[in-house]
């Protein structure tokens, strides 16, 4: 048996063409489950589960250089193909030039009355959540192809390090507090530690398989599989 097999390692380590990824064992093997509208505190500085922001009380930030701007030109795409009735505040995303941005670099998305311009908030008829979430399973496509990563991803994060000029290597683990940086000390709740966020380990399935969309778009098809035959 190899390391990577051994039950009681953290990491399961998949090598694949320039790539190491290592994926937290524990995490995957939970029953963590999002309980966004099932009373999810939020990510204020008190519990804010009546509002039912969720992630959303921030803007998405969309990633550094090129795939950022390619993130941000993406989803701006998405963006202009929903309806009035699947966006809540779809008027003020077209009312200006920044549109959907929070800033003329385009580097994330414009935060309206306390929270990311995509969040139908409760009440809205079209659907409370994310406007690009609904419109992709409208449309019988993924929210992995409509959203910003960090938004598909979360809860789960990737810390990427160079092992050396041709490879990386990449670490696929849980959020925690510290990740959120000066605005995670403050935060009233955070879901996946299990010191304060117990209640969403309730799920009726495994990470591995309620987030096995995200997984896939992560890490592709051949990684995923491998995966699943470890765990």
């Amino acid at each position: 048996m190899s390391d990577a097999d051994r039950p009681d390692e953290t990491y399961v380590e998949i090598i694949r063409s320039d790539t190491v990824w290592r994926f937290e064992r524990e995490f995957l093997e939970s029953n963590w489950t999002c309980l966004f509208g099932r009373g999810c505190k939020g990510i204020l500085d008190h519990d804010a589960t009546g509002l039912n922001q969720g992630c959303c009380s921030l803007g998405a930030h969309f990633g550094d250089g090129p795939a950022g701007e390619a993130e941000a030109m993406n989803v701006a795409a998405y963006a202009a193909m929903l309806a009035p009735e699947q966006f809540q505040f779809h008027d003020v995303a077209t009312a200006t030039s920044d549109g959907i941005f929070g800033d003329p670099d385009r580097t994330h998305t414009r935060v309206v009355d306390g929270a990311c311009i995509f969040l139908n908030r409760p009440g809205f008829a079209g659907g409370e959540g994310c406007a690009l979430h609904i419109a992709a399973v409208e449309s019988d496509e993924s929210p992995t192809e409509w959203k910003p990563s960090v938004c598909w991803q979360l809860p789960l994060r990737v810390d990427w390090t160079e092992i050396d000029a041709d490879t990386e290597m990449a670490t696929v683990r849980r959020w925690t507090r510290a990740d959120w940086g000066d605005h995670g000390r403050t935060m009233a709740w955070c879901c996946t530690e299990r010191a304060d966020g117990s209640e969403a380990y309730i799920g009726d399935d495994q990470v591995i398989d309620s987030m096995a969309d995200s997984l896939t778009a992560l890490a592709g098809d051949e990684v995923y599989v491998e995966l699943r035959r470890r765990l």
